[in-house]
């Protein structure tokens, strides 16, 4: 029981860097010593320290001898901007390491909890493997089948309709379904909508909750038919991109640039993702 204690701490820590951490995996770390939590940490966003780097730095000396709890196998490849998490558990004296589930990342997998039982430390996983899953189900399907996650969000009548008869949709929803879709603006990479939908509702695209992030807004527009006054082109931050054809017009396309959009041509509006190319910017 302890055990799950201690893991669904590591989880609630790894569920923190909910939305920051991409392309990396949430992951969250606990140092126990005896019933006792001495440390904690999680990976806040790519660049900076892991869950288990940032729990040992904490603990100090008296890491040694103590239990890691982690919900995802520390990572030992040099193939990034941190050092691997092995290595320094290893130089800690940590005794066990506990973990929810193995690294989907072939530069890992099973690697790193070979090198700590190399090294002396006792391992153990499947310690909560189906909660440490689903909470990094987009990582986990981005380096088994190197696609993107995609969350479909549709609002629809009771009668299975996405508008009423005169094509009124935009407030199909009530406050508590909004808010949910600002939530998970916060937590992904990019949204994705037609062009029709912008000419339809003029929408802004962005983030609403406090201290949340825009993501990045995709743009669906085979023949540029978007506004240049339109609301989503008022960003200043670089992530708006519009998806189009050869069969738009150079001069709608540089004046969409000039406002800071990125526009994607690819060479038929059917063309797979495989067929697109930048204009101009590479993202």
């Amino acid at each position: 029981m302890n055990d799950r204690l201690y893991m669904q701490m590591a989880l609630d820590l790894a569920a923190r860097g909910k939305g920051r951490t991409s392309p990396n995996p949430m992951v969250g770390a606990v140092i126990v010593k005896g019933d006792k939590v001495i440390a904690s940490g999680y990976h806040r966003k790519p660049g900076t320290a892991h869950a288990e780097a940032a729990a040992l730095k904490k603990a100090g000396a008296m890491a040694e001898g103590a239990r890691l709890y982690v919900n995802l196998e520390p990572c030992c490849h040099t193939e990034k901007r941190t050092p691997p998490c092995t290595k320094a558990v290893i130089q800690s004296g940590i005794k066990e390491v506990v973990v929810a589930m193995i690294d989907p990342n072939p530069k890992v997998s099973g690697k790193g909890l070979k090198e700590l039982r190399k090294a002396g430390i006792k391992t153990r996983t499947g310690v909560m493997k189906a909660k440490a899953i689903k909470l990094n189900e987009a990582f986990i399907k981005h380096m088994t089948r190197k696609r993107p996650f995609v969350i479909l969000k549709i609002a629809q009548s009771l009668d299975g309709k996405i508008a009423t008869a005169g094509g009124e949709s935009k407030w199909i929803t009530g406050p508590q379904a909004r808010t949910l879709v600002h939530k998970l603006r916060n937590e992904v990479d990019a949204l994705l909508v037609g062009i029709g939908t912008v000419l339809k509702d003029d929408p802004s695209l962005d983030c609403r909750v406090r201290g949340g992030k825009d993501p990045y807004r995709i743009i669906v527009d085979s023949r540029l038919r978007i506004s240049l006054n339109s609301k989503v082109l008022k960003h200043d931050d670089g992530r708006t991109i519009i998806a189009t054809t050869a069969k738009a017009g150079r001069h709608k396309l540089n004046a969409l640039e000039r406002l800071g959009a990125r526009v994607l041509v690819t060479r038929e509006a059917r063309s797979s993702t495989r067929s697109c190319s930048l204009s101009r910017q590479k993202l």
